[in-house]
């Protein structure tokens, strides 16, 4: 099967980085294609942020369709565009947030996320409700580390993460802990061995998922929201993206 995993910014190496990451734990039949998009922020910090990568990381999942794609994947912890890309896109759509939460409430009763920077504990909070999993996550942590922080091995960024996976044990009672960012994916095994618990990566967890999905040979409903988007223009830099 192929699977495609869109990183929404335009970071390159975070996308390599993500990509080795899901490669290291499909199937082996499982073909990887890892895109960006050519237009947007080089992070994604926060709901400002999260506007401007849409119609890029949107752009990617319909040249990935058209080429093939059994399954997508939306590798930022935000679930950025999420909705959207399941209305579009003629493969089923899975976000890295979403497939963690899951992943971590089949293992604990309680799981803690830790995130990047505070800016992003409201919107991950948002979708934790949305999902209707806040009642099994105890808290929402940030490490107060910046997302591109992470994109080489970073001493100070890695003692900033376990810090708060020891307090998420400590104060909160969490029995896992769900990484809330793409670019700490080649952390997990790593803090889960040190603080003795699962800690759930959202690449792996989104691509397993994905996997079970198209073996399952289930898609995206179109009975409801995720029905396709009827034709109309669209004017401006968005021209490209109308159905």
């Amino acid at each position: 099967m192929r699977l495609h995993v869109v990183n929404p910014n335009t970071t390159a190496s975070m996308t390599a980085k993500i990509a080795a990451a899901a490669r290291a734990i499909a199937l082996p039949d499982t073909v990887i294609d890892a895109r960006q998009p050519t237009m947007g922020p080089v992070s994604i910090e926060g709901f400002y942020d999260e506007a401007f990568a849409v119609p890029g990381m949107l752009g990617c999942i319909r040249d990935a369709d058209r080429d093939g794609a059994d399954a997508h994947i939306i590798a930022c912890f935000d679930d950025t565009g999420l909705d959207a890309a399941r209305a579009a896109a003629k493969a089923p759509v899975i976000g890295i947030g979403e497939a963690g939460f899951h992943i971590a409430s089949l293992i604990a009763a309680r799981f803690a996320v830790v995130t990047t920077l505070g800016v992003s504990i409201v919107p991950i909070e948002h979708n934790l409700k949305k999902y209707g999993l806040a009642e099994r996550c105890a808290r929402v942590r940030a490490a107060e580390v910046p997302v591109l922080a992470l994109e080489e091995r970073n001493a100070e960024a890695l003692a900033k993460i376990s810090t708060e996976i020891t307090a998420a044990i400590r104060d909160d009672r969490a029995e896992a802990i769900v990484l809330g960012c793409a670019g700490m994916a080649d952390l997990a095994a790593e803090l889960a061995d040190k603080h003795g618990l699962p800690v759930v990566d959202g690449v792996a967890a989104a691509v397993t998922l994905a996997e079970g999905l198209v073996r399952l040979g289930l898609t995206t409903s179109r009975l409801g929201p995720y029905a396709a988007p009827r034709s109309k223009t669209y004017s401006g830099p968005f021209s490209p993206f109308q159905p």
